[in-house]
C-alpha cells in the first residue's frame, strides 16, 4: 500500500493519502536499514561452518566465532541463522504438532532405487555470501544423474520463487514422479502444494516427498551440491553484486551439468546420465578451470 503514495501529488497531501489508504504516515518515509558490516562478516563465517559442519546448531557457532575474536551473544546468533535459513541438523524429540499438517507429506524415497532420470526431483534453498551483502539459491536436482535442471538467484525466501523454478525446470525437462524437499515454509505452503498438484493428469501425478524432521540424509543429494558450489565458486569468488553472483553461478552450474566429472556415473558429467547434450551457447569446459584453486606455491589459475 505504500508504494501507492505519490510525495509529487500536488491534489493531495501525503498526509491525506495517508488517511484515505489507512496506513501509517511514518512508514511512508521509513527507509529500511541494511546488514551492517560486522553481521555480514559474522554471517559469511557461520555459513562456511554451516557448510562443513551442519550438525553443529547456535552454542557451536558461538565458539567457533570467538576463535575468530568474535563475540556475539546466542539471540544474534538465532535471528542471524533465520535470515540464513539455515538450521543444525539433527534428530528432535517430536514434541509438537505444527499447524497446517495438511500441507507435510511423507518421505518416500526411504529403500527406493533410483534407475532413471525424471523419477525423482530434490529441490532446496541455501544463503550465498557476497563481498557485500548476501543472496539466496534455488536448485532443482535430478536424483539420478545430478544434473541440475532448475535454478535461481534472488534476494527472497517466497515459495513464488521454488514455484517458478518447480514451472521453468518441468517446461524444459519435463514433469518428475517424485519432488522431494524439507519441510520449510515455502514447501507446506497452498502455493508450493497447489502447484505440484496441478500437474495431476488421469494417467500420471507428481507425488511430494519431504525430508522427516531434523533428517541429515534425507537430501543429501542437494546438500552435496550446495557444498560443491560453495567451495568451488562461491567462497573462491566472492560476487560483488547480484548480476555478478547470477553470471558466476550460471557458469559454475553449466560446467557442473556438462563438463565436471562425477563418481556416480564412473567420472561422466551429469548431463550424459541425464540424456542431454551440451548447448551450443555453453562454452568449453576449459571456461571453468578459474574455479579450481590450485596448491598456494601455483597461486590460482585465470584463465580469461
Amino acid at each position: 500500500m505504500r508504494q501507492l503514495v505519490s510525495k509529487e501529488d500536488a491534489t493531495l497531501s501525503v498526509r491525506e493519502q495517508c488517511r484515505l489508504l489507512e496506513i501509517n504516515r511514518s512508514g511512508v518515509y521509513y527507509k529500511p536499514v541494511g546488514v551492517s558490516a560486522e553481521n555480514l562478516e559474522v554471517m559469511r563465517l557461520m555459513d562456511r561452518h554451516n557448510t562443513f559442519h551442519p550438525d553443529e546448531g547456535v552454542q557451536s557457532m558461538r565458539n567457533m566465532l570467538m576463535q575468530h575474536q568474535l563475540v556475539v551473544n546466542h539471540k544474534r546468533i538465532r535471528r542471524l541463522m533465520r535470515l540464513m535459513d539455515i538450521k543444525a541438523i539433527y534428530p528432535r524429540k517430536n514434541l509438537t504438532k505444527q499447524a497446517k499438517g495438511e500441507y507435510k507429506y511423507a518421505y518416500l524415497l526411504r529403500n527406493m532405487d533410483i534407475t532413471r532420470r525424471n523419477q525423482v526431483w530434490s529441490i532446496d534453498i541455501t544463503y550465498i555470501a557476497m563481498a557485500n551483502g548476501f543472496m539466496y539459491l534455488t536448485a532443482i536436482i535430478d536424483v539420478y544423474s545430478r544434473f541440475i535442471v532448475g535454478w535461481h538467484v534472488g534476494n527472497s525466501l517466497d515459495a513464488q520463487v521454488s514455484v517458478d523454478v518447480l514451472k521453468e525446470a518441468i517446461a524444459r525437462y519435463g514433469k518428475p514422479e517424485i519432488v522431494n524437499s524439507d519441510q520449510g515454509s515455502q514447501y507446506t505452503s497452498a502455493d508450493w502444494v497447489s502447484c505440484v498438484q496441478s500437474y495431476k493428469t488421469d494417467d500420471s501425478e507428481i507425488k511430494i516427498s519431504m525430508d522427516g524432521k531434523g533428517r541429515a540424509t534425507d537430501n543429501i543429494w542437494i546438500e552435496r551440491f550446495w557444498r560443491t558450489i560453495k567451495r568451488g565458486y562461491v567462497y573462491l569468488h566472492p560476487a560483488e553484486d547480484g548480476i555478478e553472483l547470477h553470471l558466476g553461478v550460471r557458469d559454475y552450474i553449466d560446467y557442473y551439468n556438462y563438463s565436471k566429472g562425477h563418481t556416480a556415473h564412473h567420472g561422466l558429467p551429469p548431463c550424459t546420465a541425464f540424456g542431454v547434450a551440451k548447448p551450443s551457447n555453453v562454452e568449453s569446459s576449459k571456461k571453468a578451470l578459474h574455479y579450481i584453486k590450485l596448491p598456494e606455491t601455483m597461486g590460482t589459475l585465470q584463465i580469461n
